[in-house]
């Protein structure tokens, strides 16, 4: 049976994250439900080019508009395996956090708590302030993962994309949807 994921990407530079996420989410054959913020659409266009958005939508089996908080990914019923916010801006953090399901990526991150399935989230900021702190550590409190997109370095990278994609292997991985595929660390 084939896994369905919702992919939810916010406001927050890194939108490469949320492309490369579409990408390895395809590899292991997983049927995505998109969910884009207005924002996202914003950074999608500045920093992966103006077809970014019409890229991802072809990648995906569903894409969902963010304010139709009616779409069945807004229901716990909805047969998905999870859900990975890449990137996450700390607006959404705070509105997960806070259970404001104001929107609809915000209403499928409350609903993969509130189901105990796996939600990740691809938290982008930096330093952080003590609001952004407690609304990582009640999500995780909730159950969700959060997963601040940090460069494996040991692996020694060799380009952005390596390090985007590693990035993007681990998050896929924590779904425990397919075998792992992310690139281990393997000491001499």
């Amino acid at each position: 049976m084939t896994a369905r994921v919702v992919l939810g990407i916010s406001g927050a530079s890194g939108a490469a994250l949320g492309v490369a996420v579409a990408r390895k989410l395809c590899a292991v054959q997983a049927e995505i439900d998109l969910v884009v913020s207005p924002a996202a659409e914003r950074t999608l266009s500045e920093e992966c080019g103006a077809n970014a958005l019409e890229g991802l939508k072809k990648i995906a089996s569903s894409s969902h508009d963010v304010r139709d908080v009616g779409a069945r990914i807004a229901s716990g019923s909805a047969p998905v395996a999870g859900m990975i916010v890449a990137p996450c801006s700390m607006r959404s953090l705070a509105a997960i956090a806070n259970g404001l399901d104001d929107n609809l990526l915000t209403r499928a991150a409350g609903v993969q708590l509130k189901e105990r399935k796996p939600l990740i989230l691809l938290t982008r900021e930096a330093p952080l302030t003590l609001a952004h702190l407690r609304n990582m550590t009640a999500v995780t409190e909730m159950g969700g993962i959060i997963l601040p997109p940090v460069p494996a370095f040991y692996l020694h990278p060799e380009t952005l994309d390596d390090v985007v994609g590693q990035i993007a292997a681990r998050a896929v991985d924590l779904l425990r949807i397919a075998a792992p595929f992310a690139q281990a660390w393997m000491p001499e």
